[in-house]
């Protein structure tokens, strides 16, 4: 019988990561994340992880090959602990947090469902039905799996958005940190590896995320609407249309299929 601390593990870094971004996400609505950087640490901490944990469990002991990487490369748990290191060893992006607690508020919501629910409320199967019969679930547990059914699909689609703006918010702190007078007055600086990372990130999701797809081009959609009409100002098409064309073709490099998970991995996105 496989050991249930690794999952244990995964879970607690889970809830680390949700409590440490819940935390962190409320000083930085009240302008004050600058001293809640350790909570930022420590949920990226969490992150780290429970991803380790995962992509070890679907793809094994690392091997130092290329076949390996590029196996690890269209796994979208793997593409999301890379990540969680590069936000870990960064200049804080306080948006990039959003994405991960949304993940992480599904999988402690599962885990307190399937795990803590029934050891603190065990129920028993009817009268008559024998031992062997399944126990109903708690009637905590069921509305837990309602709410994640119904609301899992948008928030997918709302971490596919976020993804989106956190792209634009890194390119902007490369651009304004370049303009000191403007950084200093707004204080969104990044480096120039923000943009790139996260790019590159962004693409591999483009490739492997139904949700990710659909948002793009549903942004592709609304920019292009509106720079087409007549009253938007020139300038905007003349900017949009080579820009686009970029984009188009940064994203139209073949990039290998992704590769089935294994069996009970607990993913990024399930």
């Amino acid at each position: 019988m496989a050991s249930p601390y690794p999952h244990y593990a995964w879970a607690a870094g889970h809830f680390i990561l949700l409590v440490c971004s819940m935390r962190y996400l409320l000083a930085w609505v009240t302008f004050k994340s600058g001293a809640y950087e350790i909570w930022y640490r420590s949920a990226f901490t969490g992150a780290i992880i429970s991803y380790a944990i995962v992509v070890y469990k679907s793809l094994g002991t690392p091997q130092p090959n290329a076949a390996y990487f590029r196996k690890a490369l269209a796994d979208e748990n793997f593409q999301y602990f890379l990540l969680a290191l590069f936000w870990w060893f960064t200049k804080p992006v306080s948006l990039a947090i959003i994405p991960y607690a949304t993940f992480s508020l599904f999988h402690a919501l599962t885990f307190t469902r399937t795990n803590i629910i029934p050891r603190i409320f065990p129920t028993q199967p009817a009268p008559g039905q024998g031992e062997a019969a399944r126990a109903p679930a708690h009637p905590l547990a069921k509305s837990i799996h309602t709410w994640v059914k119904a609301n899992y699909d948008g928030a997918m689609r709302s971490v596919a958005w976020a993804e989106l703006v956190i792209l634009v918010r890194v390119t902007l702190g490369f651009v304004f940190g370049l303009i000191p007078f403007v950084s200093s007055k707004i204080g969104m600086k990044n480096s120039f590896l923000a943009p790139i990372v996260f790019a590159q990130f962004l693409r591999l999701r483009y490739y492997y995320s139904a949700f990710t797809r659909t948002v793009v081009q549903n942004a592709d959609a609304l920019i292009s609407n509106y720079v087409n009409q007549p009253s938007a100002p020139p300038a905007l098409k003349q900017a949009w249309v080579p820009l686009r064309t970029v984009i188009v073709k940064y994203g139209a490099s073949v990039i290998e299929p992704a590769q089935p998970a294994a069996a009970g991995a607990a993913g990024a996105r399930r």
